[in-house]
């Protein structure tokens, strides 16, 4: 979704439009690039979302986390464990981590993490999964399964039309990628959803 040529100029903008538009949390997934991929791109975001507004959440790659200057890491199998993940970035960051779809991943609740991104809710085409999806009753039953503290963040297909629907059933918040990016313009998408939501 980022293109190769202009690619500076365009996360320049992008991150500063959603950052104006009200965006305090952003996750940047980048399965294939490279480290100094990670950390110039990183480097651009950092400077046009302004760290006392915005966190920047960086997939996978705790190791990379402090050099990037971001505010924290999700995890996932094949990452390293969210035990693991904590050591390297400290314990004033965020690290966020798959806490499961039709039930709980076994032991989760006991990893040291800040929030636990449950799903897929919906189909998604943003991201490859053999889970089904778990629709509205997929996320009450996982809330009632970690009980009223937890942050839970619900994943995958969710649409203005559907997240209000996601978060009565007891999703903390809604992690959303290709309603808002696909956009013609996804800071004026987000502000949309901004006000449907009430946030």
């Amino acid at each position: 979704m980022i293109p190769t040529i202009g690619r500076e100029e365009f996360l320049r903008r992008l991150g500063g439009e959603l950052a104006s538009a009200g965006v305090t949390l952003l996750e940047y997934r980048n399965k294939t690039g490279s480290d100094a991929e990670l950390l110039a791109d990183g480097a651009i975001l950092r400077a046009a979302m302004p760290a006392e507004t915005v966190k920047l959440i960086l997939d996978d790659r705790a190791d990379l986390v402090d050099q990037i200057g971001f505010d924290g890491v999700h995890v996932d199998a094949g990452d390293v464990p969210p035990v693991e993940a904590r050591r390297l970035v400290g314990k004033s960051r965020i690290v966020g981590t798959f806490g499961g779809s039709d039930t709980l991943l076994p032991g989760v609740l006991d990893e040291p993490v800040d929030y636990l991104a449950v799903g897929p809710v919906y189909s998604t085409t943003t991201k490859h999964t053999y889970k089904t999806p778990i629709g509205p009753e997929g996320v009450r039953k996982l809330r009632e399964l970690v009980g009223p503290d937890r942050v839970l963040t619900a994943a995958a297909g969710i649409t203005l039309a559907t997240a209000s629907l996601v978060l009565a059933a007891g999703a903390t918040t809604v992690a959303v990628s290709a309603a808002i990016f696909r956009a013609e313009d996804p800071a004026a998408e987000f502000r949309k959803w901004i006000e449907a939501l009430g946030a």
